[in-house]
């Protein structure tokens, strides 16, 4: 119980106060897990609201894990990486990285260096959503970077880009398409197309991308229910694939790799991607761990956003 006496610090704090009132654990629960008694638990929680570091959202810079965050830098060469603690014994790993990213963004955006945002879809940001405090901001415009599903519903490339705008006060820019096009659909020909054209242009804007991965498994929505009907996910993994990023799969090293889907994907190019200045990818889980390093070895996302669990795997296999 070293911990105990002396660690009143606002990363302690803070950890207790995510636990708490992000990952829904008990007092007796975090005690537990992070070693301290049940008491010293209750008084970081009672401090934290003295402070008021506690209010609709956890409010502070800092969040624990720093020395794993500083080898995530080091090790893949990010701008910066923050890892949010996770309940270890009931593991959801969407709700902690979705509710990081919603604190990243309501800090960010306290300056006005984004003005237009460009978004993936799936669970992960519905959490994120979900954890912001309504904000004004009419100068900024979220831009969907990747077609959807028709299914999906709140999560989808739609519900997304329209409920992250309507949170942060912004305007919004849909790309109303499919993520793949249907066998024999010519893609030029189809993005010839005025709405389309206009809307791609934007992805030359982007000031910041905020992406999701998944990897190649049934666990996947965009496997379940994106994929065309003469396409299999194990001709994917045949070719070398370990999961996807705005619709592009790549290999262990993270090329992209040949594949039906590579002429058939509604979305912003790897090489577009690339240009933006601020990449954040926010993913989490067992199952994500070879496309997420995937993503940090290709450079394609500089800014990390994950859950302590999935970061002691990544730097593990690294």
């Amino acid at each position: 119980m070293g911990r105990d006496k002396i660690d009143d610090s606002d990363a302690f704090i803070t950890e207790v106060c995510w636990h708490y009132y992000v990952n829904g654990m008990t007092q007796a629960e975090i005690a537990r897990q992070m070693n301290v008694t049940r008491l010293r638990v209750n008084q970081a929680i009672q401090r934290a609201k003295s402070q008021g570091m506690v209010k609709v959202q956890i409010e502070s810079p800092f969040l624990p894990r720093i020395e794993q965050q500083q080898k995530l830098v080091s090790t893949y060469g990010l701008k910066q990486a923050l890892i949010a603690p996770a309940d270890r014994e009931h593991y959801d790993y969407n709700a902690p990285a979705g509710a990081a990213l919603a604190s990243f963004l309501s800090q960010k955006l306290e300056s006005p260096d984004w003005q237009r945002i460009g978004v993936s879809w799936g669970i992960t940001l519905q959490s994120a959503i979900g954890n912001m405090a309504r904000q004004d901001h009419p100068g900024i415009e979220i831009i969907s970077m990747f077609g959807g599903t028709m299914r999906g519903a709140t999560f989808n490339a739609f519900g997304i880009a329209s409920g992250l705008a309507e949170r942060l006060g912004a305007s919004y820019s849909l790309l109303i398409a499919p993520n793949f096009l249907s066998q024999g659909v010519d893609r030029d020909s189809f993005l010839a197309q005025d709405q389309f054209r206009q809307h791609f242009a934007k992805f030359e804007q982007l000031d910041a991308a905020i992406l999701t991965c998944s990897d190649v498994s049934p666990l996947s929505y965009l496997v379940s229910e994106g994929f065309p009907p003469d396409v299999r996910p194990q001709d994917l993994i045949a070719a070398g694939a370990v999961g996807d990023v705005v619709g592009r799969f790549l290999d262990q090293d993270g090329n992209e790799v040949d594949n039906p889907l590579v002429t058939r994907c509604i979305g912003i190019s790897l090489d577009t991607l690339l240009t933006v200045p601020d990449r954040i990818l926010v993913a989490a889980g067992h199952h994500k761990v070879g496309i997420i390093r995937a993503v940090l070895r290709r450079g394609i996302a500089n800014t990390l956003i994950t859950d302590d669990v999935t970061a002691e795997l990544i730097l593990q296999e690294a």
